[in-house]
């Protein structure tokens, strides 16, 4: 008897560390025995349904007395009476899948639903995206032959895959039936089990993906003859620009692409999520069709090239319109940049302008200025020199020896440059009082 011993570890543990050893068991492949029937369903949640939705699995887990799932499991296996329930929750849509042991005498005449409870069926939250009913063959089973297939599906076209290959045949019309759900129909020619499991959940997948990447198509379908209308008055708006002139007039282009770039970035914000995710399971579903390793099976279409010639236009449509409106949001930002530029060109030319109209206003009111600084000068001098002239005729009957005239005739240059040089000092002591560079020397 061999003793395992436990290894000492590192203190610190980081606290995901289980779960990212969980995460690749997560969702491990059925193991499933032919004959079986299967029913599917695909929910879409949003945020507000995730958490009715556990809280409606749970009440199912109740009614058939078996232990609900945790809160935080993304995934829940169980058996529940004759069924076994696969719950799974992805990013932004959750699945059930069905699993009902045996088969039918006529295929999908009773399926893996009709032993839910009704009422439990109806109530399940979400918007219901994918519905398919699967019927696996054993191989001692007889093959169906065409009349038999067309009533299976209701008289509509099939597709037919040699899957795996040959060891199993796939026929579905892809569309929905009488009763609101899809129908598969695999006969299986020699696969075991656990096979058996991994071939349905490939296929339960291709069909979930291939639904959920045509949720984009009608957004795009919608929204390309606004880019095509968006787009013919961006090249009106250009055109216009060329012929342009007044200032006034590029605001108004400058305002109209505002509001056309505001309406682009409302279309990106609502379609970007939706576009991504449609180019990301039409990756998974081509990922599918490779794993399923598809022979060519009679005449008619192979699932290979049905989803070729009916998925792929839809999601290249998709990323088509995706990049036709990351092309306009960029043609029109560098419109807009055009526009903008010759705007401030032409107020800068206009601000040029008028800094020239008040230099020469400044310099004619320079002159003026000089011109009335030398009258004050003159003015003030002959006042001065009419006291001094007083001043020296009421010295002369003091017995003074003065002649008034010549001494007044001797004060007019001493007056005159004692008043200039008391007026620029006084302008020049202005002047360094009100510079801001003299005040604050660098």
């Amino acid at each position: 008897m061999s003793v395992a011993f436990r290894t000492p570890l590192p203190r610190q543990l980081h606290p995901a560390r289980e779960s990212l050893y969980h995460e690749l068991h997560a969702r491990p492949f059925p193991v499933i025995g032919s004959p079986v029937r299967i029913s599917h369903l695909a929910l879409l949640l949003d945020e507000s349904d995730r958490e009715m939705d556990f809280q409606h699995l749970c009440a199912l887990c109740t009614r058939y007395g078996v232990n609900p799932p945790a809160a935080h499991d993304n995934s829940f296996y169980q058996r529940l009476g004759d069924l076994d329930v696969r719950w799974e929750r992805h990013l932004e849509f959750v699945t059930y899948t069905f699993i009902r042991p045996g088969r039918n005498e006529s295929p999908f005449s009773q399926t893996a639903l009709s032993l839910l409870p009704q009422d439990w069926l109806e109530a399940v939250p979400g918007q219901l995206v994918a519905a398919q009913h699967l019927e696996v063959r054993s191989p001692d089973d007889e093959l169906l032959d065409r009349e038999k297939l067309a009533a299976c599906f209701e008289g509509q076209r099939l597709v037919s895959g040699r899957l795996m290959e040959g060891a199993a045949t796939l026929w579905s019309a892809f569309r929905l039936h009488g009763d609101g759900c899809g129908r598969i129909l695999l006969h299986n020619h020699g696969l075991n089990d656990n096979q058996t499991g991994r071939l349905i959940l490939r296929v339960l997948e291709l069909e979930t993906y291939r639904l959920m990447a045509l949720l984009g198509a009608r957004p795009a379908r919608d929204l390309a003859p606004l880019l095509r209308q968006l787009d013919q008055q961006l090249a009106e708006i250009i055109a216009e620009l060329s012929s342009t002139e007044g200032l006034e007039e590029e605001r108004k282009l400058l305002q109209q692409l505002t509001r056309m770039a505001a309406q682009i970035e409302r279309h990106r914000a609502d379609t970007i999520s939706r576009f991504s995710a449609t180019q990301a399971y039409y990756q998974l579903v081509m990922k599918r069709l490779e794993e399923l390793k598809e022979r060519q099976s009679g005449p008619n279409f192979t699932l290979s090239a049905f989803f070729s010639r009916r998925l792929t236009p839809a999601a290249s449509t998709c990323d088509s319109v995706s990049q036709r409106l990351e092309d306009l949001a960029r043609r029109i930002e560098r419109a807009g940049d055009l526009i903008r530029t010759r705007v401030d060109l032409k107020l800068e030319e206009q601000n040029r302008r008028l800094l020239a109209s008040m230099n020469r206003r400044s310099r004619l009111q320079l002159r003026m200025q000089e011109t009335v600084e030398g009258l004050s000068i003159a003015a003030i001098s002959y006042y001065g020199i009419s006291l001094l002239r007083y001043l020296f005729g009421a010295l002369e009957p003091l017995g003074v020896p003065l002649n008034k005239d010549i001494a007044t005739a001797v004060a007019v240059p001493l007056v005159v440059g004692t008043v200039w040089w008391v007026t620029h000092r006084i302008k020049k002591f202005i002047v360094e009082a009100s510079d801001p560079e003299r005040e604050n020397p660098r």
